[in-house]
């Protein structure tokens, strides 16, 4: 390998390593919080009805997801015109200031109902942050890459939200079983949000050497970048077409699924099938971590065959696979005393598999449908909307239909219809992008010079 190939492909990775670090430990801030909801939701409000409190902790929870499209747009602004290391660098410390005043936040039975509004102010706060994050890091990347593995290198990207889940299942699963049930209950729930002060710390700290995107750089040495992103986004008819197929026709459905396969999965064990605590976390984290590699896998064949069928064939097989998954699920926790652990790890294993298949290429996919100068702003937008309304809201929605309806596949009704929706739209209306090439558009403002 001659001396310039080694230091692209080592520059490459060193961007992925700092870029992915960051956004890891983002979202590890961002699922503690889901993670915890359980038990945060006999501290943040009053004590007689546990499935109320349930209910309204993951209401909280959902609005970190309700706000993230406003992240999305007030962020992708600054990265587009001031630079996507700066945006991200912003995103990242403001994650986990609100993560850890969590982490030091009263209990109801101390400050009453200023508890619950404080921890709906800082799960906005952290709403906002992560809106900002996600297209920063997968711009960055993506635009570092070469055209012909533009899958495979920012599906490393797409590894973080699942890492960033595992871990934090991880630490809380460490620290509970050191500190004991009622310790844990008590007070050890904030060390996992205590403990993002020193990723964070890490993590800035390395994204600190990075330089900027080398295509935003010479684009906006050229002169080619845009000063009003917004305007220039949404004043454009055919770039709402756009961002509107991106939504109905990739990321409405990738966010169920991912929120299906992970999040739901978990509440599903721990409130329907009542499993402990310990082991319902422990199966979701064993999943994940068998699964993880295919992220990487199905993000490199999207290279090959393109990043739209497997997308959408993860969508479809995700919909048709279900409700016999959660039949499965419902038979082998049957005790909960005495689940078939193996078992449900597998089948939550098989949800995570989808959502590698529905993840893996999506941020190659976004980066390539939107040009440079509005990218930022315009990919962000339908990610979040997708991922963070769509996908945000399963958890709560799954819970609540089987509180009311007594039926433990009622929950399913919407992710399956959420993820034919997609299937049949991104089908029909969407294109592949593989073929894309990002650095011919700086070739050709330069030719018009």
């Amino acid at each position: 390998m001659a001396n310039t190939d080694f230091l692209k492909e080592y520059k490459i990775w060193n961007v992925i390593g700092a870029s992915s670090a960051g956004t890891m430990i983002e979202w590890y801030d961002f699922y503690i919080f889901g993670s915890l909801a359980p038990i945060m939701s006999v501290l943040f409000f009053p004590k007689g009805n546990p499935t109320a409190a349930l209910l309204s902790t993951l209401a909280i929870f959902a609005t970190g997801f309700a706000v993230r499209p406003f992240g999305a747009i007030f962020f992708g602004r600054i990265g587009d015109v001031v630079g996507r290391k700066y945006a991200f660098l912003v995103t990242l410390l403001i994650m986990g200031g609100a993560t850890t005043a969590i982490g030091v936040l009263p209990t109801y039975e101390s400050i009453g109902i200023f508890a619950p509004a404080a921890l709906v102010i800082l799960r906005l706060t952290q709403g906002l942050a992560l809106g900002g994050e996600y297209g920063g890091a997968a711009t960055y990347i993506a635009e570092h890459s070469p055209d012909d593995q533009r899958g495979f290198y920012t599906s490393f990207i797409q590894t973080t939200a699942t890492l960033g889940l595992f871990i934090s299942l991880g630490v809380i699963l460490s620290v509970r079983s050191t500190l004991g049930e009622d310790a844990f209950k008590e007070w050890g729930w904030r060390i996992p949000f205590l403990l993002s002060i020193v990723l964070v710390v890490f993590s800035y700290i390395i994204r600190m050497r990075l330089k900027e995107s080398p295509l935003f750089t010479k684009m906006k040495a050229a002169g080619k970048t845009s000063l009003h992103p917004l305007k220039d986004a949404f004043s454009s008819k055919e770039n709402w077409k756009i961002m509107a197929k991106a939504l109905f026709g990739a990321t409405a459905g990738q966010g169920v699924v991912w929120y299906t396969g992970q999040f739901y999965a978990l509440y599903y064990l721990q409130t329907v099938l009542k499993i402990h605590f310990m082991t319902a976390n422990f199966i979701v984290a064993v999943a994940l971590l068998l699964a993880t590699p295919f992220f990487i896998f199905f993000g490199a064949l999207s290279d090959k065959i393109g990043r739209r069928k497997i997308i959408l064939s993860g969508c479809l097989i995700a919909a048709l696979s279900y409700y016999p998954i959660y039949v499965g699920m419902n038979y082998f926790g049957a005790d909960p005393n005495n689940p078939n652990a193996v078992m449900l790890s597998m089948l939550v294993f098989l949800q995570v598999i989808f959502v590698t298949m529905v993840y893996g290429p999506i941020a190659a996919y976004l980066v390539e449908l939107f040009p440079t100068k509005i990218r930022y702003t315009s990919l962000s937008l339908p990610y979040h909307i997708g991922n963070g309304v769509f996908g945000g809201l399963v958890p709560l929605i799954g819970v609540a239909l089987v509180a009311q309806t007594g039926n433990h596949y009622a929950g399913l009704i919407y992710p399956i219809g959420i993820a034919l929706m997609t299937f049949f739209v991104g089908l029909f209306f969407t294109t592949e992008t593989k073929d894309v090439k990002l650095w011919d558009e700086l070739n050709e403002t330069q030719s018009l010079k």
